[in-house]
């Protein structure tokens, strides 16, 4: 688990290894790598349980990701499940973020996902089996107000699944794609400090999840095999709307995805319309402050 040290990820490590898997958690802090660890541990299931701890800057030195990947396979074996949830965000907007902001997210958002997958793909294909979950991001489905840095990072994620499971399906590797609402972790109070107003109100129409129950509702979709994975019916909405050429599990799953999109898509534009309406409302609030500063 990338950025298995706090947030979702951690609790995706929590979750695995509630079911008996043995945990390589990957991370920046060293420290806060090691308070996980010992928490986690608390939920084994039987004594021959590990949690491997890994320091390392999953976005920088693709070789120096794919040899402490090796290192972990040696000691664990072989990887099953590869869960990327590696990420971070800024948010304003798009002439006030800084540059290099925006290469920034995406190297870890990005290319922090496309260099652990591309360490451990060949050992899947060869065992043929494996799960890669890439964890995106409701603002990876629609692109809203201050998230002009954020969004086409977890975009991307989307395209290179599409590409990859259709890649690798023929060797019973199976990759899901996962949509998180705004959920309770550190890094959701961190970039709740510097939203724009407009941010903070468009988030403000949809609930915030708990990161327990995102990652057992990740869990269990990887291991299903589904390619979507989403939280809620606003989830569940979101993910038929933007299903377009994505891959279905079922029969079923394209049958509902026939049916609804019409009606969801009625129900999205109101949506459209209402978050367009507080982009509006902000903007003349701001002017009519900045005018009214200008006559005193």
């Amino acid at each position: 688990v990338t950025g298995g040290s706090s947030g979702i990820g951690k609790c995706i490590a929590i979750e695995c290894y509630k079911q008996g898997a043995f945990i390589t958690l990957i991370a920046r802090d060293e420290n806060k790598l090691l308070q996980t660890k010992k928490e986690i541990e608390k939920y084994s299931v039987n004594d021959k349980q590990v949690v491997l701890c890994i320091s390392v800057d999953v976005s920088k030195d693709y070789e120096q990701v794919e040899n402490v990947l090796k290192q972990a396979q040696e000691k664990l074996g072989p990887v099953d499940m590869l869960v990327n949830c590696a990420g971070t965000s800024v948010t304003g907007k798009f002439e006030d973020i800084e540059v290099n902001s925006f290469e920034r997210l995406m190297a870890v958002n990005y290319l922090g996902s496309v260099y652990p997958s591309r360490a451990v793909i060949a050992t899947m294909k060869e065992r043929r089996m494996g799960r890669l979950v890439f964890v995106s991001s409701q603002a990876g489905q629609l692109g809203l107000f201050g998230y002009t840095a954020y969004s086409p990072t977890k975009f991307a994620l989307r395209g290179l699944a599409e590409a990859l499971q259709m890649e690798v399906k023929p060797y019973n590797i199976y990759v899901t794609v996962a949509y998180p609402p705004d959920t309770d972790t550190p890094g959701f109070v961190e970039e709740s400090k510097t939203k724009p107003l407009e941010t903070k109100l468009i988030s403000e129409t949809s609930s915030v999840c708990q990161a327990e129950q995102v990652a057992r509702v990740i869990v269990k979709d990887a291991i299903q095999g589904n390619f979507n994975s989403s939280v809620g019916s606003d989830g569940y909405m979101l993910s038929i709307l933007t299903s377009g050429m994505s891959p279905v599990t079922s029969i079923t799953e394209g049958l509902q995805q026939v049916v609804c999109m019409g009606i969801f898509r009625i129900v999205g534009l109101f949506y459209l319309g209402s978050f367009d309406s507080i982009v509006r409302r902000c903007m003349m609030q701001r002017e009519k402050s900045e005018n009214a500063d200008k006559t005193e």
